[in-house]
């Protein structure tokens, strides 16, 4: 049995949903050939270093991220900190020789994540990234309809990500609607647009691309209290949101789909719509992660039209993944159990030297195509994405 070390950076939201896997798989994976092993977590913020040591069992904590890649036992870094330090962290994890899992979009603009690449591509070492609602059962299980042949020669691709996490104006003003700190729904929630869309139909050729702020002002929060989704009093002082809320693209697939794609953080109604739409000569797909147990399939029957609908397919244990987590049909998994999965894959490829998806060059894909939305804003006019 193989033992991996583990040193998690950043102790925020997505440190405790990444720390939480670790702990999972042993359970999960009960029959998998390594076990994680949780050395050393850092916060810049001490009491959330040493919560999330007590919390998840790591042997110990520090404020200073310096130390995880001076580590001897560490073997993987786990990069959950901001985007501002993703590219910094990401280079000396490489420079330290460090296996790296990091939370998308791997750099605060596309430069970055593109540099994160580079720092890593011809070193050997494994990468990860946080895409991780491709792992979800029914999505795994289209991308099996698809590759099949089931839908035929494809045609369409509708996929957007629409969630009001910041649909409030008294919503604090985090790093993530700071230009400086990166881009906003395009490096947010876009990025899992882009990649969705490149593991069920494949690369974008060219697009063009509108953008809007809607909420041009915020609360200033208190360093290191609370995440994206509080609140503010109403009488704190405000500062100036200077990235974007909304992004949409037309699209045009390599392979000659004809897609949508739409991101935006302060919609009204909708949760956590991540979300496709695939059509096809012979049928049809339609996922939704706010009911990510279920996927809605349709055959084209020409001989019997009074039938010729959708089918709401359940999750079950012959899908992909689920029967890890019960043997139920109809019996729903969750958000926290993709990135169970997620944590799975990356330490399965640490184990066997062979690089999974999606990693640091699918990150790179999607930072093509981020450079070309943003290109498109400037330019008004279709641009195509870069090799």
């Amino acid at each position: 049995m193989r033992t991996i070390g583990v040193g998690v950076i950043g102790m925020g939201w997505m440190g405790h949903a990444h720390s939480r896997a670790y702990n999972q798989i042993r359970d999960r994976f009960h029959d998998a050939d390594f076990r994680p092993r949780l050395i050393v977590c850092t916060d810049a913020v001490e009491s959330r270093a040493r919560e999330a040591q007590e919390r998840f069992g790591f042997e110990q904590y520090t404020t200073d991220w310096h130390a995880v890649f001076q580590n001897p036992e560490v073997e993987v870094v786990n990069i959950t900190a901001p985007n501002g330090l993703h590219l910094e962290l990401n280079q000396a994890a490489a420079a330290a020789g460090k296996h790296i899992m990091c939370e998308k979009p791997v750099g605060r603009f596309p430069s970055e994540t593109i540099a994160s690449y580079e720092a890593v591509k011809d070193t050997g070492l494994m990468t990860g990234v946080g895409y991780n609602y491709r792992w979800a059962p029914m999505v795994q299980y289209a991308k099996q309809l698809l590759e099949s042949g089931e839908l035929g020669t494809l045609t369409h691709y509708h996929g957007r990500f629409l969630n009001g996490y910041a649909g409030d104006p008294l919503g604090f003003l985090s790093w993530r609607f700071e230009e400086d700190q990166g881009l906003g729904t395009l490096g947010d929630l876009m990025s899992h647009v882009i990649d969705m869309a490149h593991l069920l139909t494949g690369p974008i050729h060219k697009l063009v691309s509108n953008r809007h702020t809607f909420i041009t002002e915020r609360p200033i929060p208190t360093p290191g209290v609370g995440t994206h989704y509080d609140v503010a009093t109403g009488n704190e002082p405000r500062g100036a949101v200077t990235n974007e809320d909304y992004v949409s693209a037309l699209v045009q697939f390599e392979n000659g789909v004809q897609g949508t794609l739409e991101s935006c953080r302060v919609i009204n109604g909708e949760k956590c719509d991540m979300s496709f739409e695939i059509y096809g000569t012979k049928g049809a797909l339609k996922w939704n992660m706010e009911q990510m147990n279920e996927l809605q399939f349709q055959r084209r029957n020409t001989a019997n039209p009074a039938q010729d609908g959708f089918t709401e397919l359940l999750s079950g244990p012959a899908h992909p993944y689920h029967a890890r987590f019960n043997p139920a049909w109809g019996t729903a998994i969750g958000y926290d159990d993709t990135k169970v999965i997620e944590a799975y894959n990356f330490l399965k490829s640490v184990t066997t030297g062979e690089q999974g998806e999606p990693g640091f060059k699918e990150a790179y894909a999607v930072a093509r195509v981020q450079e070309a939305i943003m290109q498109s804003w400037e330019t008004e006019k279709w641009e195509q994405i870069q090799a």
